[in-house]
């Protein structure tokens, strides 16, 4: 369930001694956001003071959330704790963890030269000016990663990520990045190429950009027509497009670049063996 409350530090209208209209900021409260994630859905427990320890015995909230008054008490036990949220299948999530102190800036911009850059997802700022980017769980189990690539760790089942409004041991606050607060933008699924990495698999490449960019441009004549389209429909989907997206997508290019086009019945059941071929592969990052 969705909650719109903040988790960065919000401003508000009052009036000074002059009566002039200034803006002041609330200090984030660490259980008000605790509470919002909960609401979310996420799993949330406290870790210690300007760190990332575990204030309780966790790994019961890797199977189950906590109940309001839990995280209410923990917070009045430990006013100054951080939050962290449990990442993994209890709270739908998965977090790439990106540290530019030791390398992640370009790890993950060799990583997306390669695969395709990342969807716009939730992400957050950590104090110590790493990244946090969240992705939906995939299903089934999907354990942490240390070192993906250099700088860069996943955190899924097993693991947990500090959240804003936590504070860093360098006295800065965890954020929310602009435009990507979970008010703002919806999960996006993990991409298939960072799925395969985070699985020890090797991703698949593929042709090269310029190959599709030609094919979508210049269209194909008789006898190329079914297997381009099965191509086309296999690309989209390796990449995370929905089915039904990718079919409405390839009825416009067959009726646009074939030469002739197929009939739409044609097309439709080309697609549509791709998409179970695909899906008994790559199950729905959706599916719980």
């Amino acid at each position: 369930m969705r909650s719109k409350t903040k988790t960065v530090e919000t401003v508000v209208d009052v009036r000074n001694s002059m009566g002039c209209d200034r803006k002041e900021r609330k200090k984030p409260d660490p259980v008000e956001a605790a509470l919002g994630y909960l609401h979310r859905g996420w799993s949330v427990v406290p870790v210690q003071a300007l760190g990332k320890r575990p204030l309780v015995r966790w790994e019961p909230f890797q199977h189950h959330c906590p109940e309001e008054t839990a995280i209410e008490g923990w917070f009045r036990r430990w006013p100054d704790a951080n939050v962290a949220i449990i990442t993994g299948k209890v709270s739908g999530l998965v977090v790439l963890d990106v540290d530019p102190r030791h390398g992640g800036d370009d790890s993950l911009m060799e990583l997306e030269r390669r695969y395709g850059a990342l969807p716009e997802t939730v992400e957050s700022i950590s104090g110590g000016g790493g990244r946090h980017v969240y992705f939906r769980h995939p299903g089934g189990e999907l354990r942490n990663r240390v070192a993906l690539a250099m700088g860069i760790d996943l955190r899924g089942d097993g693991g947990m990520i500090v959240a804003p409004p936590s504070i860093h041991p360098n006295g800065r606050r965890y954020e929310w990045e602009v435009s990507h607060h979970p008010d703002d933008v919806p999960l996006a699924q993990i991409p298939s190429w960072l799925l395969a990495l985070a699985r020890g698999e090797t991703p698949f490449l593929g042709h090269p950009l310029s190959h599709w960019q030609n094919l979508v441009q210049q269209g194909v004549a008789e006898g190329e027509r079914n297997n381009t389209i099965a191509s086309l429909t296999g690309h989209l989907l390796w990449h995370g497009v929905d089915p039904v997206v990718a079919a409405e997508l390839l009825h416009c290019w067959n009726r646009v670049r074939c030469r002739p086009p197929l009939s739409d019945k044609e097309v439709a059941q080309t697609v549509e063996s791709i998409v179970r071929t695909h899906s008994r592969h790559h199950p729905d990052p959706g599916a719980s």
